[in-house]
């Protein structure tokens, strides 16, 4: 007979317990008591017990044989799932691959609330599996958690982002400094910008504010603070509007001209029509003129 040692706060609960485990009944079971559960003046002593079950009776695999037996992206996965039970989320979590790194796919009815505002509640989510899935590993395992494609689709956009602000920087010689992002982001934005010889990438700051900056070969000065980034597309309607402004304060383009108004038409006086002039009457005078009939000669 092999003993399991089982604790409680009484020795029936830790009978109770061991009882349950191992699939056993009070009949069919074999218990030793190791030590009376009591209070002190200071906390308590659990009870101890050991069972085993009698010759000829088998048991059933316990729980901690059975997640033992479960890989790293099976534990992970049976956590998430109730993880999202916990937090309300109407999720499936399916296991993708399981080799150097563990891959996990979530599809959610609100992907929303799975990904979060660009990626936070994702990368926490993540987080905590990488945890999970690390437990009890001496070597470090990666753990990658996804929703129906955000981070394939995040690490292009970043990746176009690199390459306009690179080019922005070459153009301004200046250093352009990007909004906070996570390891992961920036491991994106260095690995995108790695291969261009015209300019370089460096971390600064601290976490969870740590930013990265893009730095051209022809920087002009180097003391110079690193502007901050903003999108290609604001910046040209920014230009756009900055040179409307100039045209109209210079007077091109007629974006000065005043209004036209339509009382001053009507207020303006009549011509007595001995210079040769015309005059305009009414409404129906305008659409004359405008068919052709000048209103001088009624014959034709």
């Amino acid at each position: 007979m092999e003993y399991r040692e089982f604790t409680g706060k009484t020795v029936e609960e830790a009978i109770g317990k061991g009882l349950e485990e191992l699939g056993l009944t009070a009949e069919n079971a074999d218990v030793r008591v190791l030590e009376e559960g009591k209070k002190k003046l200071f906390g308590s002593v659990k009870a101890r017990v050991e069972i085993a079950p009698k010759d000829g009776v088998t048991v059933k695999p316990s729980s901690a044989q059975t997640v033992a037996n479960k890989t790293d992206g099976e534990r992970t996965v049976e956590f998430l799932e109730g993880l999202f039970k916990l937090l309300n989320i109407t999720a499936c979590t399916e296991l993708v691959a399981e080799g150097e790194k563990v891959e996990i796919n979530v599809t959610a009815a609100n992907t929303n609330s799975v990904i979060g505002k660009r990626g936070v509640m994702l990368d926490a989510i993540q987080t905590l599996a990488g945890a999970v899935a690390n437990t009890g590993r001496e070597e470090y395992k990666r753990v990658v958690v996804d929703c129906e494609n955000y981070r394939e689709n995040r690490e292009a956009t970043l990746t176009k982002l690199a390459d306009n602000l690179a080019q922005k920087a070459t153009r301004l010689g200046k250093k352009i400094k990007l909004e906070p992002m996570n390891p992961y982001e920036r491991r994106i934005i260095h690995s995108a910008l790695a291969e261009r010889s015209d300019v370089s990438t460096q971390s600064e700051g601290k976490e969870p504010n740590r930013y990265l900056v893009i730095i051209p070969e022809n920087l002009e000065d180097p003391s110079a603070p690193a502007i901050p980034a903003r999108n290609e597309r604001n910046d040209r309607r920014s230009r756009g509007n900055f040179n409307r402004d100039r045209r109209e304060r210079s007077g091109r383009g007629g974006f000065n001209k005043k209004p036209f108004d339509r009382n001053r038409r009507r207020e303006a006086p009549r011509s007595s029509g001995s210079g040769g002039g015309t005059s305009l009457k009414a409404s129906n005078d305008f659409f004359g003129i405008f068919l052709g009939n000048s209103g001088n000669d009624e014959n034709k």
